[in-house]
């Protein structure tokens, strides 16, 4: 199975790579367009400032491709941000995969909100097979309201999409590679999908 994470300059992604070698998975970093066109799953992470990096990503021309891509996608933290209709931070328009809007925490609570966390309401197969109340490794200022595309929640401050899904794309607020055995499952559900 050939699973490429999108390389723009955002991502933290040694420990995606290790998380999925792992799952016995050599994921590949990339940002051509025709080696993304060919994986068979395409992981979109995100790590710093969304103007930045949708900066950085309409420099290699990927802001047009992600959102046609046909195969499973999944965005991982400011990723899954960056699918969304539009960012708070920054004042940036999306990719529009999502049809949410992305918002800061105020200042009624530690920002960034960082550590672990539960997520409840699960409803998709990327999060078979984990527990209600699972808890998942968190660092971030900003977050997705909750939609119709919300298929998983969490709590802090206020309830936001934990997960989001739309068709083929899948997007996770939390940190996976970094959320012991249950994002080690959610990993291995994306690729079972």
């Amino acid at each position: 199975m050939k699973v490429i994470i999108i390389d723009y300059g955002a991502g933290n992604i040694q420990s995606i790579q290790f998380a999925f070698q792992r799952l016995g998975i050599q994921a590949v970093l990339s940002n051509s367009v025709d080696e993304i066109l060919s994986a068979d799953k395409v992981i979109f992470p995100g790590v710093g400032e969304a103007s930045q990096a949708m900066e950085m990503l309409k420099k290699s021309k990927l802001d047009s491709l992600i959102p046609t891509l046909k195969q499973d996608v999944l965005g991982i933290c400011l990723g899954m941000q960056l699918l969304c209709n539009h960012s708070e931070e920054g004042d940036t328009k999306g990719l529009g995969v999502f049809d949410v809007e992305v918002k800061r925490f105020t200042n009624a609570v530690k920002v960034p909100h960082m550590g672990w966390n539960t997520i409840q309401n699960l409803q998709s197969d990327l999060l078979i097979e984990i527990p209600e109340n699972s808890y998942m490794y968190s660092v971030h200022s900003y977050y997705a309201a909750i939609g119709a595309q919300t298929i998983a929640s969490s709590r802090y401050e206020l309830e936001f999409s934990a997960a989001l899904q739309s068709n083929n794309f899948y997007g996770v607020q939390f940190h996976p590679e970094k959320s012991s055995k249950d994002g080690a499952q959610l990993l291995q559900n994306f690729l079972n999908l």
